[in-house]
Protein backbone atom coordinates (compact mmCIF):
# COMPACT_ATOMS: atom_id res chain seq x y z
CA UNK A 1 0.00 0.00 0.00
CA UNK A 2 1.27 3.42 -0.98
CA UNK A 3 0.82 6.26 1.20
CA UNK A 4 0.54 9.76 -0.03
CA UNK A 5 2.24 12.55 1.97
CA UNK A 6 0.18 15.68 2.46
CA UNK A 7 1.06 19.28 3.99
CA UNK A 8 -0.97 20.68 6.74
CA UNK A 9 -2.33 23.22 4.63
CA UNK A 10 -3.30 20.48 1.75
CA UNK A 11 -5.20 18.18 4.30
CA UNK A 12 -6.86 21.84 5.62
CA UNK A 13 -7.89 22.85 2.18
CA UNK A 14 -9.77 19.44 1.43
CA UNK A 15 -11.16 19.39 4.81
CA UNK A 16 -12.42 22.78 3.98
CA UNK A 17 -14.00 21.38 0.57
CA UNK A 18 -15.26 18.27 2.12
CA UNK A 19 -16.83 20.92 4.79
CA UNK A 20 -18.99 22.90 1.90
CA UNK A 21 -19.61 20.07 0.50
CA UNK A 22 -21.38 18.65 3.37
CA UNK A 23 -19.25 15.77 3.48
CA UNK A 24 -18.18 16.26 6.90
CA UNK A 25 -19.02 18.62 9.90
CA UNK A 26 -16.49 20.67 12.02
CA UNK A 27 -16.40 20.75 15.80
CA UNK A 28 -13.85 22.91 17.65
CA UNK A 29 -12.99 21.83 20.64
CA UNK A 30 -10.15 24.23 22.43
CA UNK A 31 -6.92 23.68 19.81
CA UNK A 32 -8.36 20.30 18.54
CA UNK A 33 -10.39 20.26 15.37
CA UNK A 34 -12.85 17.08 14.97
CA UNK A 35 -14.89 15.83 11.73
CA UNK A 36 -17.01 14.11 11.03
CA UNK A 37 -19.02 11.85 8.15
CA UNK A 38 -21.99 13.21 7.40
CA UNK A 39 -23.06 10.09 5.23
CA UNK A 40 -26.13 11.32 4.25
CA UNK A 41 -24.84 12.99 0.55
CA UNK A 42 -23.13 9.99 0.27
CA UNK A 43 -26.03 7.94 0.76
CA UNK A 44 -28.32 10.01 -1.69
CA UNK A 45 -25.04 9.82 -4.32
CA UNK A 46 -24.78 6.26 -4.08
CA UNK A 47 -28.75 5.98 -4.66
CA UNK A 48 -28.97 8.24 -7.97
CA UNK A 49 -25.84 5.83 -9.49
CA UNK A 50 -27.55 2.67 -8.65
CA UNK A 51 -29.14 2.18 -12.03
CA UNK A 52 -25.68 3.06 -14.06
CA UNK A 53 -23.87 0.99 -11.74
CA UNK A 54 -26.00 -2.09 -12.33
CA UNK A 55 -26.03 -1.46 -15.96
CA UNK A 56 -22.23 -0.95 -16.66
CA UNK A 57 -22.02 -4.42 -14.59
CA UNK A 58 -23.85 -5.87 -16.70
CA UNK A 59 -21.78 -4.58 -19.98
CA UNK A 60 -18.82 -5.09 -18.25
CA UNK A 61 -19.68 -8.62 -17.50
CA UNK A 62 -20.72 -9.44 -21.10
CA UNK A 63 -17.49 -7.79 -22.22
CA UNK A 64 -15.76 -10.13 -19.97
CA UNK A 65 -17.53 -13.31 -21.35
CA UNK A 66 -16.82 -12.02 -25.46
CA UNK A 67 -13.31 -12.19 -24.02
CA UNK A 68 -13.46 -15.26 -22.73
CA UNK A 69 -14.73 -16.87 -25.72
CA UNK A 70 -11.40 -15.22 -28.01
CA UNK A 71 -9.11 -17.09 -26.24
Amino acid sequence: MEFITLSQPGISKHLRILREAGLVSLRKDAKHHMYRLNPQPLQEAHHWFEPYRQFWSDRLDDLERHLDQED
